[in-house]
Protein backbone atom coordinates (compact mmCIF):
# COMPACT_ATOMS: atom_id res chain seq x y z
CA UNK A 1 0.00 0.00 0.00
CA UNK A 2 2.83 2.32 0.86
CA UNK A 3 4.56 1.44 -2.44
CA UNK A 4 1.40 2.17 -4.42
CA UNK A 5 1.04 5.48 -2.64
CA UNK A 6 4.70 6.32 -3.41
CA UNK A 7 4.19 5.43 -7.07
CA UNK A 8 1.06 7.57 -7.19
CA UNK A 9 3.02 10.39 -5.57
CA UNK A 10 5.79 10.12 -8.13
CA UNK A 11 3.27 10.11 -10.98
CA UNK A 12 1.56 13.14 -9.48
CA UNK A 13 4.87 15.02 -9.23
CA UNK A 14 5.76 14.06 -12.84
CA UNK A 15 2.31 15.20 -14.01
CA UNK A 16 2.71 18.51 -12.28
CA UNK A 17 6.18 18.90 -13.84
CA UNK A 18 4.78 18.12 -17.29
CA UNK A 19 2.07 20.71 -16.85
CA UNK A 20 4.62 23.35 -15.77
CA UNK A 21 6.81 22.42 -18.75
CA UNK A 22 3.84 22.77 -21.08
CA UNK A 23 3.24 26.25 -19.70
CA UNK A 24 6.84 27.52 -19.90
CA UNK A 25 8.06 25.71 -23.02
CA UNK A 26 6.48 28.13 -25.62
CA UNK A 27 7.92 31.09 -23.73
CA UNK A 28 11.38 29.48 -23.71
CA UNK A 29 11.15 28.81 -27.45
CA UNK A 30 10.14 32.48 -28.06
CA UNK A 31 13.09 33.80 -26.04
CA UNK A 32 15.52 31.53 -27.88
CA UNK A 33 14.10 32.59 -31.27
CA UNK A 34 14.34 36.32 -30.48
CA UNK A 35 17.91 35.98 -29.20
CA UNK A 36 18.81 34.04 -32.33
CA UNK A 37 17.32 36.66 -34.62
CA UNK A 38 19.17 39.46 -32.85
CA UNK A 39 22.48 37.60 -33.04
CA UNK A 40 21.85 36.77 -36.69
CA UNK A 41 21.04 40.37 -37.55
CA UNK A 42 24.18 41.64 -35.81
CA UNK A 43 26.29 39.06 -37.65
CA UNK A 44 24.72 40.03 -40.96
CA UNK A 45 25.23 43.76 -40.30
CA UNK A 46 28.94 43.25 -39.59
CA UNK A 47 29.43 40.99 -42.58
CA UNK A 48 30.12 42.31 -46.10
CA UNK A 49 28.24 39.41 -47.66
CA UNK A 50 24.52 38.76 -47.35
CA UNK A 51 23.08 35.39 -46.44
CA UNK A 52 20.12 33.51 -47.82
CA UNK A 53 17.87 34.60 -44.96
CA UNK A 54 16.81 38.21 -45.83
CA UNK A 55 13.99 40.03 -44.06
CA UNK A 56 13.65 42.96 -46.54
CA UNK A 57 13.52 43.58 -50.26
CA UNK A 58 15.86 46.56 -50.43
CA UNK A 59 16.85 47.95 -53.80
CA UNK A 60 20.46 47.78 -54.92
CA UNK A 61 20.74 51.56 -54.42
CA UNK A 62 19.56 51.32 -50.81
CA UNK A 63 21.93 48.41 -50.12
CA UNK A 64 24.87 50.40 -51.52
CA UNK A 65 23.98 53.39 -49.33
CA UNK A 66 23.70 51.13 -46.26
CA UNK A 67 27.11 49.60 -46.96
CA UNK A 68 28.67 53.05 -47.36
CA UNK A 69 27.15 54.10 -44.06
CA UNK A 70 28.38 51.11 -42.02
CA UNK A 71 31.54 50.02 -43.85
CA UNK A 72 33.12 52.97 -45.72
CA UNK A 73 36.65 53.96 -44.67
CA UNK A 74 35.83 57.64 -43.97
CA UNK A 75 32.92 59.59 -42.53
CA UNK A 76 30.60 60.71 -45.32
CA UNK A 77 27.23 62.43 -45.58
CA UNK A 78 25.03 59.61 -46.83
CA UNK A 79 22.05 61.95 -47.17
CA UNK A 80 23.91 64.20 -49.61
CA UNK A 81 25.10 61.16 -51.59
CA UNK A 82 21.53 59.88 -51.70
CA UNK A 83 20.25 63.27 -52.92
CA UNK A 84 22.91 63.40 -55.63
CA UNK A 85 22.03 59.87 -56.71
CA UNK A 86 18.34 60.74 -56.96
CA UNK A 87 19.05 63.88 -58.97
CA UNK A 88 21.34 61.97 -61.29
CA UNK A 89 18.56 59.45 -61.87
CA UNK A 90 16.01 62.19 -62.55
CA UNK A 91 18.33 63.88 -65.06
CA UNK A 92 18.19 60.66 -67.07
CA UNK A 93 14.45 61.19 -67.41
CA UNK A 94 14.07 64.87 -68.29
CA UNK A 95 15.59 68.22 -67.19
CA UNK A 96 12.66 69.35 -65.04
CA UNK A 97 11.94 66.41 -62.73
CA UNK A 98 13.62 67.44 -59.48
CA UNK A 99 14.11 66.17 -55.92
CA UNK A 100 13.59 68.73 -53.15
CA UNK A 101 15.32 67.93 -49.81
CA UNK A 102 13.24 68.38 -46.68
CA UNK A 103 15.43 71.31 -45.58
CA UNK A 104 14.57 73.26 -48.75
CA UNK A 105 10.92 72.32 -49.18
CA UNK A 106 9.37 75.07 -47.05
CA UNK A 107 11.35 77.77 -48.85
CA UNK A 108 10.46 76.36 -52.28
CA UNK A 109 6.78 76.11 -51.39
CA UNK A 110 6.75 79.67 -50.01
CA UNK A 111 7.78 80.95 -53.43
CA UNK A 112 4.69 79.43 -55.04
CA UNK A 113 2.40 80.16 -52.10
CA UNK A 114 2.95 83.89 -52.49
CA UNK A 115 3.78 84.61 -48.85
CA UNK A 116 5.88 83.50 -45.90
CA UNK A 117 6.25 84.23 -42.20
CA UNK A 118 9.07 86.67 -41.54
CA UNK A 119 10.00 90.24 -40.62
CA UNK A 120 9.53 92.01 -43.98
CA UNK A 121 12.93 93.33 -45.07
CA UNK A 122 15.07 93.14 -48.17
CA UNK A 123 18.75 92.75 -47.30
CA UNK A 124 22.15 92.44 -48.94
CA UNK A 125 25.56 91.33 -47.66
CA UNK A 126 28.21 94.07 -47.97
CA UNK A 127 31.69 93.14 -46.75
CA UNK A 128 30.35 90.38 -44.47
CA UNK A 129 27.68 92.65 -42.96
CA UNK A 130 23.92 92.40 -43.52
CA UNK A 131 22.57 95.75 -44.75
CA UNK A 132 18.86 96.59 -44.88
CA UNK A 133 18.01 97.62 -48.47
CA UNK A 134 14.26 98.01 -48.10
CA UNK A 135 11.66 97.78 -45.35
CA UNK A 136 8.18 96.55 -46.29
CA UNK A 137 5.66 99.33 -45.83
CA UNK A 138 3.28 98.40 -43.01
CA UNK A 139 5.27 95.23 -42.28
CA UNK A 140 6.60 93.94 -38.93
CA UNK A 141 10.04 95.58 -39.31
CA UNK A 142 8.64 99.03 -40.13
CA UNK A 143 6.31 98.80 -37.12
CA UNK A 144 9.29 97.88 -34.93
CA UNK A 145 11.34 100.85 -36.18
CA UNK A 146 13.83 99.19 -38.56
CA UNK A 147 15.21 101.58 -41.20
CA UNK A 148 16.89 101.38 -44.59
CA UNK A 149 20.65 101.49 -44.02
CA UNK A 150 20.60 99.62 -40.69
CA UNK A 151 23.32 96.98 -40.32
CA UNK A 152 22.57 93.68 -38.56
CA UNK A 153 25.10 92.86 -35.85
CA UNK A 154 23.41 90.06 -33.90
CA UNK A 155 20.24 87.99 -33.86
CA UNK A 156 18.71 86.97 -30.50
CA UNK A 157 21.78 88.38 -28.69
CA UNK A 158 23.81 85.15 -28.88
CA UNK A 159 24.08 84.79 -32.68
CA UNK A 160 26.66 87.24 -34.04
CA UNK A 161 26.31 87.65 -37.82
CA UNK A 162 28.49 90.68 -38.56
CA UNK A 163 31.91 89.85 -39.97
CA UNK A 164 30.94 86.29 -40.84
CA UNK A 165 30.68 84.83 -44.33
CA UNK A 166 27.05 83.75 -44.24
CA UNK A 167 25.02 83.12 -47.36
CA UNK A 168 21.53 84.62 -47.82
CA UNK A 169 19.83 81.30 -46.98
CA UNK A 170 21.52 81.25 -43.55
CA UNK A 171 20.23 84.76 -42.85
CA UNK A 172 16.69 83.91 -44.00
CA UNK A 173 16.55 80.91 -41.67
CA UNK A 174 17.43 83.17 -38.74
CA UNK A 175 14.87 85.84 -39.63
CA UNK A 176 11.96 83.64 -40.66
CA UNK A 177 9.89 81.68 -38.16
CA UNK A 178 6.43 80.95 -36.87
CA UNK A 179 3.84 83.66 -37.38
CA UNK A 180 3.56 85.74 -34.20
CA UNK A 181 6.92 84.66 -32.78
CA UNK A 182 9.52 87.30 -31.97
CA UNK A 183 13.12 87.81 -32.96
CA UNK A 184 15.52 90.28 -31.32
CA UNK A 185 17.94 92.00 -33.67
CA UNK A 186 20.82 94.30 -32.74
CA UNK A 187 21.52 96.85 -35.49
CA UNK A 188 24.21 99.45 -36.04
CA UNK A 189 22.75 102.87 -36.92
CA UNK A 190 24.77 106.10 -37.02
CA UNK A 191 27.53 104.46 -34.99
CA UNK A 192 25.19 103.25 -32.22
CA UNK A 193 24.05 99.72 -31.36
CA UNK A 194 20.26 99.57 -31.14
CA UNK A 195 18.30 96.47 -30.00
CA UNK A 196 14.99 95.95 -31.84
CA UNK A 197 12.42 93.23 -31.11
CA UNK A 198 10.28 92.28 -34.11
CA UNK A 199 7.13 90.17 -34.07
CA UNK A 200 7.06 88.01 -37.22
CA UNK A 201 4.07 88.27 -39.53
CA UNK A 202 2.78 87.15 -42.92
CA UNK A 203 4.91 88.71 -45.64
CA UNK A 204 3.47 88.81 -49.17
CA UNK A 205 5.71 87.93 -52.10
CA UNK A 206 4.13 89.88 -54.98
CA UNK A 207 3.89 88.35 -58.44
CA UNK A 208 2.96 91.66 -60.09
CA UNK A 209 5.97 93.97 -59.85
CA UNK A 210 4.43 96.96 -61.58
CA UNK A 211 1.07 98.12 -62.93
CA UNK A 212 0.68 101.70 -64.17
CA UNK A 213 -0.47 103.79 -67.13
CA UNK A 214 2.47 104.17 -69.49
CA UNK A 215 0.48 106.54 -71.77
CA UNK A 216 -2.98 108.07 -71.27
CA UNK A 217 -4.60 105.02 -72.94
CA UNK A 218 -1.98 102.26 -72.52
CA UNK A 219 -1.36 100.24 -69.38
CA UNK A 220 1.76 98.29 -68.39
CA UNK A 221 1.82 95.20 -66.15
CA UNK A 222 4.87 93.12 -65.26
CA UNK A 223 4.41 89.62 -63.79
CA UNK A 224 7.52 87.92 -62.36
CA UNK A 225 6.05 84.43 -61.68
CA UNK A 226 2.80 82.47 -61.47
CA UNK A 227 2.10 81.78 -57.78
CA UNK A 228 -1.13 81.13 -55.86
CA UNK A 229 -1.79 84.88 -55.60
CA UNK A 230 -0.89 85.86 -59.18
CA UNK A 231 -4.35 85.84 -60.75
CA UNK A 232 -5.80 87.84 -57.86
CA UNK A 233 -2.98 90.40 -58.08
CA UNK A 234 -3.37 90.60 -61.86
CA UNK A 235 -7.12 91.22 -61.64
CA UNK A 236 -6.64 93.98 -59.07
CA UNK A 237 -4.04 95.60 -61.34
CA UNK A 238 -6.23 95.25 -64.44
CA UNK A 239 -9.24 96.79 -62.70
CA UNK A 240 -7.10 99.65 -61.39
CA UNK A 241 -5.84 100.47 -64.89
CA UNK A 242 -9.28 100.16 -66.46
CA UNK A 243 -10.52 102.68 -63.91
CA UNK A 244 -7.89 105.01 -65.41
CA UNK A 245 -9.42 104.51 -68.90
CA UNK A 246 -6.96 101.93 -70.22
CA UNK A 247 -7.70 100.85 -73.78
CA UNK A 248 -4.47 99.02 -74.65
CA UNK A 249 -2.10 96.87 -72.61
CA UNK A 250 1.56 95.85 -72.58
CA UNK A 251 1.96 92.65 -70.50
CA UNK A 252 5.62 92.06 -69.61
CA UNK A 253 6.59 88.41 -68.98
CA UNK A 254 10.34 88.81 -69.48
CA UNK A 255 12.29 86.69 -67.00
CA UNK A 256 9.11 84.94 -65.80
CA UNK A 257 10.16 81.30 -65.35
CA UNK A 258 6.60 80.03 -64.84
CA UNK A 259 4.94 78.44 -61.83
CA UNK A 260 1.36 77.29 -61.42
CA UNK A 261 -0.38 76.40 -64.68
CA UNK A 262 -3.83 77.26 -63.30
CA UNK A 263 -2.84 80.91 -62.78
CA UNK A 264 -1.69 81.33 -66.37
CA UNK A 265 -4.91 79.69 -67.61
CA UNK A 266 -7.05 82.05 -65.51
CA UNK A 267 -5.24 85.09 -66.88
CA UNK A 268 -5.58 83.83 -70.47
CA UNK A 269 -9.32 83.55 -69.85
CA UNK A 270 -9.47 87.33 -69.27
CA UNK A 271 -8.16 87.95 -72.81
CA UNK A 272 -10.00 85.25 -74.83
CA UNK A 273 -13.72 85.10 -75.56
CA UNK A 274 -16.24 82.26 -75.87
CA UNK A 275 -15.16 78.81 -74.76
CA UNK A 276 -11.84 78.86 -76.62
CA UNK A 277 -9.24 76.21 -75.80
CA UNK A 278 -6.35 77.67 -73.79
CA UNK A 279 -4.11 74.62 -73.46
CA UNK A 280 -4.31 70.88 -72.94
CA UNK A 281 -2.09 68.40 -71.10
CA UNK A 282 -1.43 64.74 -71.78
CA UNK A 283 0.98 62.03 -70.63
CA UNK A 284 1.38 58.26 -70.73
CA UNK A 285 -0.31 57.87 -67.32
CA UNK A 286 -2.29 61.11 -67.45
CA UNK A 287 -5.32 61.32 -69.76
CA UNK A 288 -5.80 64.32 -72.01
CA UNK A 289 -7.25 67.28 -70.14
CA UNK A 290 -8.42 70.47 -71.84
CA UNK A 291 -8.40 73.92 -70.24
CA UNK A 292 -11.01 76.18 -71.83
CA UNK A 293 -12.38 79.66 -71.23
CA UNK A 294 -15.11 79.61 -68.57
CA UNK A 295 -16.23 83.22 -68.22
CA UNK A 296 -16.38 86.61 -69.86
CA UNK A 297 -12.97 88.27 -69.65
CA UNK A 298 -12.22 91.83 -68.54
CA UNK A 299 -9.99 92.58 -71.54
CA UNK A 300 -11.22 90.58 -74.52
CA UNK A 301 -11.17 93.40 -77.10
CA UNK A 302 -8.37 95.90 -76.37
CA UNK A 303 -5.03 95.85 -78.23
CA UNK A 304 -2.53 93.60 -76.46
CA UNK A 305 1.27 93.21 -76.63
CA UNK A 306 3.25 90.53 -74.74
CA UNK A 307 6.94 91.10 -73.99
CA UNK A 308 8.95 87.84 -73.86
CA UNK A 309 12.60 86.76 -73.78
CA UNK A 310 14.77 83.68 -73.23
CA UNK A 311 13.94 83.81 -69.51
CA UNK A 312 10.20 83.38 -70.12
CA UNK A 313 9.26 79.75 -69.58
CA UNK A 314 6.59 77.19 -68.73
CA UNK A 315 3.36 78.90 -67.60
CA UNK A 316 4.52 82.07 -69.39
CA UNK A 317 4.69 80.04 -72.59
CA UNK A 318 1.24 78.58 -71.95
CA UNK A 319 -0.19 82.10 -71.78
CA UNK A 320 1.73 83.50 -74.74
CA UNK A 321 1.15 80.37 -76.85
CA UNK A 322 -2.62 80.56 -76.35
CA UNK A 323 -2.78 84.27 -77.21
CA UNK A 324 -0.55 83.83 -80.26
CA UNK A 325 -2.49 80.81 -81.55
CA UNK A 326 -5.76 82.75 -81.39
CA UNK A 327 -4.22 85.92 -82.94
CA UNK A 328 -5.15 87.76 -79.74
CA UNK A 329 -1.77 89.37 -79.00
CA UNK A 330 1.43 90.48 -80.70
CA UNK A 331 4.50 88.82 -79.16
CA UNK A 332 7.46 91.21 -78.97
CA UNK A 333 10.98 90.20 -77.89
CA UNK A 334 13.05 87.06 -78.26
CA UNK A 335 12.42 83.32 -78.43
CA UNK A 336 11.30 81.95 -75.07
CA UNK A 337 13.07 79.24 -73.05
CA UNK A 338 11.11 76.24 -74.37
CA UNK A 339 9.66 74.31 -71.39
CA UNK A 340 6.55 72.31 -72.22
CA UNK A 341 6.60 69.72 -69.42
CA UNK A 342 4.14 69.58 -66.51
CA UNK A 343 5.38 68.60 -63.02
CA UNK A 344 3.35 67.20 -60.15
CA UNK A 345 4.74 67.40 -56.60
CA UNK A 346 4.72 64.25 -54.45
CA UNK A 347 5.48 64.46 -50.72
CA UNK A 348 7.91 61.77 -49.49
CA UNK A 349 8.00 60.05 -46.09
CA UNK A 350 11.13 61.85 -44.84
CA UNK A 351 9.67 65.32 -45.45
CA UNK A 352 11.28 65.79 -48.85
CA UNK A 353 9.38 66.01 -52.13
CA UNK A 354 9.62 64.91 -55.74
CA UNK A 355 8.47 67.12 -58.58
CA UNK A 356 7.97 64.57 -61.33
CA UNK A 357 7.13 65.31 -64.95
CA UNK A 358 3.77 63.65 -65.58
CA UNK A 359 2.57 65.26 -68.81
CA UNK A 360 3.29 67.65 -71.66
CA UNK A 361 1.23 70.72 -72.34
CA UNK A 362 0.16 71.81 -75.80
CA UNK A 363 -1.04 75.11 -77.25
CA UNK A 364 -4.54 75.35 -78.77
CA UNK A 365 -3.14 74.51 -82.23
CA UNK A 366 -1.36 71.46 -80.81
CA UNK A 367 2.11 72.96 -80.48
CA UNK A 368 4.45 71.32 -77.97
CA UNK A 369 6.76 74.13 -76.86
CA UNK A 370 9.31 71.82 -75.16
CA UNK A 371 12.75 72.08 -76.75
CA UNK A 372 14.74 68.85 -77.28
CA UNK A 373 16.67 67.36 -74.35
CA UNK A 374 17.89 64.11 -75.92
CA UNK A 375 21.55 65.21 -75.81
CA UNK A 376 21.65 65.22 -72.03
CA UNK A 377 21.12 67.52 -69.09
CA UNK A 378 24.30 69.61 -69.48
CA UNK A 379 23.67 70.31 -73.15
CA UNK A 380 20.11 71.29 -72.34
CA UNK A 381 21.24 73.75 -69.66
CA UNK A 382 23.74 75.34 -72.07
CA UNK A 383 21.20 75.88 -74.86
CA UNK A 384 20.27 79.45 -73.87
CA UNK A 385 23.93 80.41 -73.54
CA UNK A 386 24.52 79.09 -77.06
CA UNK A 387 21.93 81.55 -78.36
CA UNK A 388 24.24 84.37 -77.28
CA UNK A 389 27.28 82.66 -78.75
CA UNK A 390 25.76 81.78 -82.14
CA UNK A 391 24.27 85.23 -82.63
CA UNK A 392 20.58 84.34 -82.34
CA UNK A 393 19.84 86.95 -79.69
CA UNK A 394 21.73 89.63 -81.64
CA UNK A 395 19.91 89.38 -84.97
CA UNK A 396 16.25 88.68 -85.52
CA UNK A 397 16.83 86.96 -88.86
CA UNK A 398 18.81 84.17 -87.15
CA UNK A 399 15.90 83.20 -84.89
CA UNK A 400 15.64 79.43 -84.84
CA UNK A 401 12.47 78.05 -86.43
CA UNK A 402 12.40 74.58 -84.85
CA UNK A 403 9.72 71.93 -84.95
CA UNK A 404 6.60 71.70 -87.10
CA UNK A 405 4.77 74.80 -88.34
CA UNK A 406 1.12 75.67 -87.63
CA UNK A 407 -1.25 78.22 -89.14
CA UNK A 408 -3.33 80.54 -86.93
CA UNK A 409 -6.93 81.52 -87.80
CA UNK A 410 -5.59 84.70 -89.47
CA UNK A 411 -3.00 82.76 -91.47
CA UNK A 412 0.13 83.50 -89.43
CA UNK A 413 2.75 80.74 -89.29
CA UNK A 414 3.84 79.69 -85.79
CA UNK A 415 6.22 76.94 -84.68
CA UNK A 416 6.41 74.27 -81.99
CA UNK A 417 9.20 72.25 -80.43
CA UNK A 418 11.45 75.03 -79.18
CA UNK A 419 9.81 77.89 -77.30
CA UNK A 420 7.56 80.69 -78.54
CA UNK A 421 9.04 82.62 -81.47
CA UNK A 422 8.07 86.31 -81.28
CA UNK A 423 6.14 88.11 -83.99
CA UNK A 424 8.49 91.10 -83.72
CA UNK A 425 12.10 90.55 -82.71
CA UNK A 426 14.14 92.77 -80.32
CA UNK A 427 17.90 92.01 -80.46
CA UNK A 428 20.21 92.03 -77.47
CA UNK A 429 23.55 93.69 -78.17
CA UNK A 430 26.36 92.28 -76.01
CA UNK A 431 29.09 92.62 -78.63
CA UNK A 432 30.88 95.55 -77.00
CA UNK A 433 30.43 94.74 -73.31
CA UNK A 434 33.89 94.47 -71.75
CA UNK A 435 34.90 91.80 -69.26
CA UNK A 436 35.43 94.29 -66.42
CA UNK A 437 31.98 95.78 -67.00
CA UNK A 438 30.41 92.32 -66.94
CA UNK A 439 31.99 91.80 -63.52
CA UNK A 440 29.94 94.74 -62.22
CA UNK A 441 26.84 92.65 -62.76
CA UNK A 442 28.22 89.19 -61.99
CA UNK A 443 29.69 90.23 -58.62
CA UNK A 444 26.80 92.51 -57.68
CA UNK A 445 29.11 95.51 -57.52
CA UNK A 446 26.81 97.85 -59.42
CA UNK A 447 23.80 97.15 -57.17
CA UNK A 448 26.01 97.54 -54.08
CA UNK A 449 27.21 100.89 -55.38
CA UNK A 450 23.66 102.09 -56.01
CA UNK A 451 22.68 101.26 -52.43
CA UNK A 452 25.77 102.98 -51.01
CA UNK A 453 25.24 106.05 -53.21
CA UNK A 454 21.63 106.28 -52.08
CA UNK A 455 22.57 106.09 -48.39
CA UNK A 456 25.22 108.80 -48.86
CA UNK A 457 22.76 111.10 -50.65
CA UNK A 458 19.57 110.16 -48.82
CA UNK A 459 18.59 113.77 -48.17
CA UNK A 460 18.82 114.64 -51.87
CA UNK A 461 16.68 111.68 -52.95
CA UNK A 462 14.10 112.43 -50.26
CA UNK A 463 13.16 115.51 -52.31
CA UNK A 464 11.81 113.27 -55.10
CA UNK A 465 8.24 112.44 -54.20
CA UNK A 466 7.47 110.35 -57.31
CA UNK A 467 9.32 108.56 -60.09
CA UNK A 468 8.75 111.35 -62.61
CA UNK A 469 10.61 113.72 -60.27
CA UNK A 470 13.65 111.47 -60.27
CA UNK A 471 13.44 110.85 -64.03
CA UNK A 472 13.39 114.53 -64.87
CA UNK A 473 15.52 116.08 -62.11
CA UNK A 474 18.25 113.49 -61.48
CA UNK A 475 20.86 113.24 -64.24
CA UNK A 476 23.67 110.75 -63.68
CA UNK A 477 26.99 111.82 -65.18
CA UNK A 478 30.74 112.09 -64.58
CA UNK A 479 30.36 112.48 -60.80
CA UNK A 480 28.48 109.19 -60.47
CA UNK A 481 30.76 107.43 -62.97
CA UNK A 482 33.94 108.42 -61.12
CA UNK A 483 32.38 107.34 -57.82
CA UNK A 484 31.53 103.98 -59.38
CA UNK A 485 35.10 103.59 -60.68
CA UNK A 486 36.51 104.11 -57.19
CA UNK A 487 33.92 101.79 -55.65
CA UNK A 488 34.59 99.06 -58.22
CA UNK A 489 38.36 99.30 -57.70
CA UNK A 490 37.84 98.20 -54.08
CA UNK A 491 36.12 95.13 -55.54
CA UNK A 492 39.11 94.43 -57.83
CA UNK A 493 37.30 95.74 -60.92
CA UNK A 494 39.02 98.30 -63.13
CA UNK A 495 36.83 100.56 -65.25
CA UNK A 496 39.67 102.75 -66.53
CA UNK A 497 39.52 101.20 -70.01
CA UNK A 498 35.75 100.83 -70.26
CA UNK A 499 34.40 101.79 -73.67
CA UNK A 500 32.31 104.92 -74.11
CA UNK A 501 29.37 102.73 -75.07
CA UNK A 502 29.65 100.70 -71.85
CA UNK A 503 30.02 103.86 -69.81
CA UNK A 504 26.96 105.46 -71.42
CA UNK A 505 24.90 102.28 -70.89
CA UNK A 506 25.72 102.14 -67.17
CA UNK A 507 25.06 105.84 -66.60
CA UNK A 508 21.77 105.45 -68.47
CA UNK A 509 20.74 102.63 -66.12
CA UNK A 510 21.59 104.36 -62.84
CA UNK A 511 18.30 106.30 -62.48
CA UNK A 512 16.15 103.17 -62.81
CA UNK A 513 18.29 101.31 -60.24
CA UNK A 514 17.99 104.25 -57.84
CA UNK A 515 14.23 104.28 -58.44
CA UNK A 516 14.14 100.61 -57.47
CA UNK A 517 16.01 101.43 -54.27
CA UNK A 518 13.41 104.07 -53.37
CA UNK A 519 10.13 102.69 -54.76
CA UNK A 520 11.05 99.04 -55.34
CA UNK A 521 10.11 97.44 -58.67
CA UNK A 522 7.17 99.73 -59.41
CA UNK A 523 9.59 102.65 -59.52
CA UNK A 524 12.22 100.66 -61.39
CA UNK A 525 9.92 99.86 -64.31
CA UNK A 526 8.39 103.34 -64.46
CA UNK A 527 11.84 104.85 -64.97
CA UNK A 528 13.50 102.08 -66.99
CA UNK A 529 10.62 101.76 -69.46
CA UNK A 530 11.21 105.28 -70.68
CA UNK A 531 14.25 104.03 -72.61
CA UNK A 532 13.69 100.24 -72.75
CA UNK A 533 13.91 98.79 -76.28
CA UNK A 534 11.19 96.15 -75.68
CA UNK A 535 8.71 98.68 -74.35
CA UNK A 536 9.45 101.20 -77.08
CA UNK A 537 8.87 98.52 -79.71
CA UNK A 538 5.61 97.54 -77.97
CA UNK A 539 4.42 101.14 -78.05
CA UNK A 540 5.21 101.28 -81.76
CA UNK A 541 3.06 98.18 -82.33
CA UNK A 542 0.22 99.85 -80.44
CA UNK A 543 0.86 103.07 -82.42
CA UNK A 544 1.28 105.01 -79.24
CA UNK A 545 3.63 107.91 -78.70
CA UNK A 546 5.93 107.09 -75.74
CA UNK A 547 5.03 108.63 -72.39
CA UNK A 548 2.40 111.14 -73.29
CA UNK A 549 1.08 112.76 -70.13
Amino acid sequence: MILINEIRGLLSVRSMANKRLQVWLPLLFSIVMVVGMVIGYKLRESSSAGGFFTLSNKSAMQEVLDLIRIRYVDEVGVDSISNDAINSLLHKLDPHSVFIPASDLAYVNDDLRGNFSGIGVEFQMFYDTVNVLNVLQGGPSEKAGLQVGDKFIAVNDSILIAGKKLNPDNIRKLLRGKNGSTVKITVLRNGQLIPITISRGTIPVPSVDAAYMITPVTGFIHINKFAESTYREFMMSLEKLQAQHMQKLILDLRGNGGGLLSQAVNIADEFLDGNKLITYTQGKHVPKYEYKCKRDGLFEKGDLVLLMDEGSASASEVLSGALQDWDRATIVGRRTFGKGLVQEQFELSDGSALRLTVARYYSPLGRNIQKPYSQGYDKYEEEVTERFQNGEVLKGDTTKKSGPSFRTPKGRIVYGGGGITPDIYVPFDTATTGKEVLKLYMKGTLSNFIYTWYIQHKQQFAEYKKTSDLATKFKAGETEWNALKNFAAKDSISLEKASQKDKAAIIKRMPSLLARQIWRYEGYYEVMNQTDDFVQKGLQVLKEKPFER
